[in-house]
């Protein structure tokens, strides 16, 4: 098949392990971007992310770049990238539903709902040239989702595979106050270095995001088996190409690492049963509830496997949960337990809050900025010794 340049939207601090996950999907000229991987494809390659890839939130297959320093050059710009596409009618039929999203900005585009409407406008002035009639707008589940970026005189038209986030992966109906997106959890235990073969340990577990991924992860779960996606409905994929992609993810699973060893325990433990009750359920709805032992308790009371291993964690930091006084505490009784308990273990913990993760009294071995939610925050790595 013709390869095509494509970027995936990734959270920001993951670029890199984004980009090797595209490597290793069959991805070439990959490049680590601001908060994207650029990338060439084929459109088997490109349907296979969709089904495969953890830590995008979205896949834009790219359709044209143009000048763009005024509405005028983007309503231009839009149509003549159109036309130059191979049957570029098909794309563009209106019985197809359609959505535009709209990024960044330029002379006289500062909005992206206004960019977004001058593309809109764009699109449906040529169908009204080409066939008497436009598309409906869908914003839900569109046929067709177009996507523009504007920066730097530039302008990037795509089109997204998926028509929503793909850190959606369907599992996760219950989910607690703060929750933690899917594709950043799957970044984050990606960063340790975790392949399934030494146990994994969340003593502050939540709604289970961080195990949960993590054991997809290992036992070959492919994330978007349960999702439907827009690119289904493109002109130029066929059903068979689907079934194909579609059986290859499907086969990936198992119930022991790739080599062949049984998966290392996973253990988490929540105090509050009404969250843990939510972990079960998302455990048991991603396919993965019988390596994960959940367990309600107090992490101050937490007990390690004999062997060592990865403890991470998640814990409040004072933006969306708990008071200040109340965290530093739990953040001194985290340090003490670790210390006492968990010797040659290395410590994860995400924090949002740097006087918070001093009370741990503890100095990490390195700093990994991510952001949660449009927190600002550190990955941050602790050598039990």
């Amino acid at each position: 098949m013709t390869s095509f340049a494509a970027i995936a939207v990734v959270p920001p601090g993951l670029e890199e392990p984004a980009a090797a996950e595209l490597r290793a999907l069959g991805c070439h000229e990959v490049a680590a971007g601001r908060r994207a991987v650029r990338f060439r494809t084929d459109l088997a390659g490109y349907v296979r992310l969709h089904l495969q890839a953890r830590l995008p939130f979205r896949l834009l297959r790219e359709l044209a770049r143009f000048p763009c320093r005024s509405r005028q050059e983007l309503h231009a710009g839009v149509q003549a990238a159109l036309q130059t596409l191979p049957n570029w009618q098909e794309w563009l039929a209106p019985e197809a539903s359609l959505r535009v999203d709209a990024t960044g900005s330029a002379p006289g585009l500062a909005h992206s709902h206004y960019t977004a409407l001058e593309v809109k406008n764009a699109l449906v002035d040529l169908q009204r040239q080409q066939f008497g009639r436009r598309s409906s707008v869908e914003l839900d589940d569109p046929d067709r989702c177009f996507h523009l970026h504007l920066g730097g005189g530039e302008a990037v038209l795509g089109l997204d595979g998926s028509g929503t986030s793909l850190h959606r992966r369907g599992y996760r109906a219950a989910m607690g106050l703060a929750p933690l997106k899917e594709n950043l959890a799957a970044g984050l235990i990606a960063l340790t270095g975790w392949d399934g073969s030494v146990p994994l340990a969340d003593p502050l577990c939540g709604s289970g995001t961080l195990l949960i991924e993590a054991a997809c992860m290992a036992l070959g779960r492919a994330p978007g088996l349960d999702r439907g996606f827009s690119l289904g409905r493109w002109p130029d994929v066929d059903a068979a190409l689907w079934r194909q992609e579609l059986e290859a993810a499907r086969n990936l699973a198992r119930d022991r690492l790739a080599d062949g060893r049984p998966l290392a325990p996973l253990l988490g433990l929540e105090q509050n049963p009404e969250v843990l009750s939510q972990a079960r359920h998302n455990a048991a709805a991603a396919g993965v509830a019988p390596w994960i032992e959940l367990q309600e308790g107090d992490f101050r009371d937490f007990q390690p496997p004999d062997r060592p291993g990865i403890l991470v964690c998640n814990p409040p930091y004072g933006e969306r949960l708990g008071e200040p006084g109340e965290l530093e505490a739990l953040y001194a009784d985290l340090g003490t337990m670790v210390k006492q308990r968990c010797s040659g273990w290395d410590l994860w913990l995400l924090s949002g809050n740097p006087e918070l993760t001093g009370a741990l009294r503890m100095r990490a071995s390195r700093r990994i900025p991510v952001s949660n939610g449009g927190i600002d925050c550190r990955w941050l790595h602790y050598a039990i010794r």
